[in-house]
């Protein structure tokens, strides 16, 4: 694989502190910073923070020491989306400029009563596209997304094509606590950031031409790359999880193996 990017350009490394790190997040480690290094690039560091209902300080506070303990060091400070209020919100008046804004008061259950089966995506019908709502009334806000196909070329999987509208409807940029959502924040920062080179778990392809057409309508014509890596998963075919407590780092590391033995065990799942 041959990355063909000016020297010094930059990914970043994502994690959400809303549990400690797996496994899993491991092996994305091992991919964003193993072609960072290998093709001249740069690594940031972003916690992603935006759900402040699953935030915990302790679980930041872990994942920056394990990812101390197994060598990932980024190249620049930390950057922390709750410290990005007045970005997102610059971002959100930006489109409502253009009249691309409007207040939701749905929430899923509304619209997703016939998608409750697994990896089956919820539609959002745009039922408060034009309702008049008042803005008061709910922080939420929904961008519309016009009818169209992204293209893009994935550095690992080729060629594809996404119907963001058809895929998810209209997107929620914030909700109805007032979080800003993961969709809406990290384009905003990778935008932010001059991101180049996204590499994520494969879970997330179904994102990119949502992000793609996020980012076209907020000024950026040219999107970043995008290499979306196997993910380590159950028999079932699951994926790991913070919430489920799997293969953390923590027992690992509690269980006497050295920094070595934990990146050949998730070496030995890429």
């Amino acid at each position: 694989m041959q990355i063909d990017l000016a020297p010094g350009w930059r990914t970043r490394f994502a994690p959400a502190p809303t549990g400690f790190l797996h496994l899993g997040h491991v092996v994305n480690a091992l991919h964003v910073w193993g072609h960072a290094r290998q093709y001249d690039g740069r690594v940031l560091l972003r916690i992603e923070d935006h759900d402040r209902s699953r935030y915990r300080p302790e679980y930041e506070a872990a994942l920056l020491e394990d990812l101390a303990w197994l060598g990932f060091e980024p190249d620049g400070p930390i950057e922390r989306q709750r410290e990005n209020t007045s970005r997102y919100e610059q971002a959100l008046a930006q489109l409502e400029s253009r009249g691309l804004v409007y207040p939701c008061t749905c929430s899923r259950r509304d619209y997703a009563a016939d998608t409750d089966a697994p990896n089956v995506e919820a539609r959002y019908p745009g039922t408060c596209r034009n309702r008049g709502i008042e803005p008061a009334t709910t922080p939420a806000r929904r961008i519309i997304l016009a009818p169209g196909t992204e293209s893009f070329t994935d550095l690992r999987l080729g060629p594809k094509v996404q119907d963001p509208s058809a895929q998810c409807g209209d997107l929620l940029a914030r909700d109805r606590l007032g979080q800003w959502t993961y969709q809406f924040a990290v384009t905003v920062d990778d935008i932010a950031q001059g991101i180049d080179l996204v590499i994520r778990g494969e879970d997330l392809l179904e994102s990119t031409g949502r992000q793609i057409a996020l980012a076209r309508l907020l000024g950026r014509a040219q999107p970043p790359r995008f290499l979306h890596h196997r993910l380590i998963r159950h028999p079932d075919g699951s994926k790991l999880s913070k919430s489920a407590g799997d293969t953390g780092v923590r027992e690992m590391r509690a269980a006497g193996l050295s920094p070595d033995v934990v990146l050949e065990h998730a070496k030995a799942h890429m």
